[in-house]
């Protein structure tokens, strides 16, 4: 752990959380490499936590090359990257109402209950797929109480943003709903 800025902690790459966490992917398809945490202290500006990350695609996991970086790559970076930041906010406890969950919470949720609500994203310039950094902040979580039609939520509102070494830029803003098991109370 470090102590980067004024009071912010940082925890560089945890290989074997990066691991794990990307065990659902296929071996051709882990394009995250490596991803920092940060988390913030307030007079740093917006975010609770920021990963800085990098990344590498040899080859397209579903498409012959397109010659660029495109939605579907994003996509799955994207997630890469959420389900990395998740696991480590919850591994160090870093972020209420994360701090609440147990690692096997999290490794029971991180497909089935993570669900993308708003996703928006904006190309402002072209960039190739092969080695490039992004990085995610994770904005606001807000915790919804559960009712007669919908399971506890927690959501997250996120940013996120990938750059190559010739100028690509594109950059996305992304809401996530998540099944939130410390709230969930199950019939008896």
């Amino acid at each position: 752990m470090t102590q980067p800025g004024t009071g912010a902690v940082g925890f560089g790459t945890d290989d074997a959380l990066l691991a794990q966490v990307l065990r659902p992917y296929r071996q051709n398809c882990q394009y995250l490499k490596s991803a920092g945490l940060k988390v913030l202290d307030a007079s740093e500006g917006p975010g609770l936590v920021t990963a800085d990350c990098e990344f590498e695609i040899p080859e397209s996991c579903y498409i012959d090359d397109t010659g660029h970086f495109n939605s579907v790559e994003f996509n799955i970076c994207y997630n890469q990257m959420l389900y990395y930041t998740v696991a480590k906010v919850v591994q160090e406890r870093l972020v209420e109402p994360l701090s609440a969950w147990t690692m096997e919470d999290y490794w029971a949720r991180q497909l089935a209950d993570f669900l993308i609500t708003d996703f928006r994203s904006s190309f402002k310039r072209a960039m190739r797929g092969g080695r490039f950094s992004g990085d995610i902040t994770l904005l606001d979580v807000v915790e919804w109480e559960g009712d007669d039609l919908r399971e506890p939520l927690l959501v997250l509102h996120t940013s996120c943003r990938y750059w190559d070494e010739n100028g690509g830029n594109c950059h996305g803003d992304v809401r996530v709903a998540i099944t939130h098991p410390t709230t969930h109370q199950t019939p008896s």
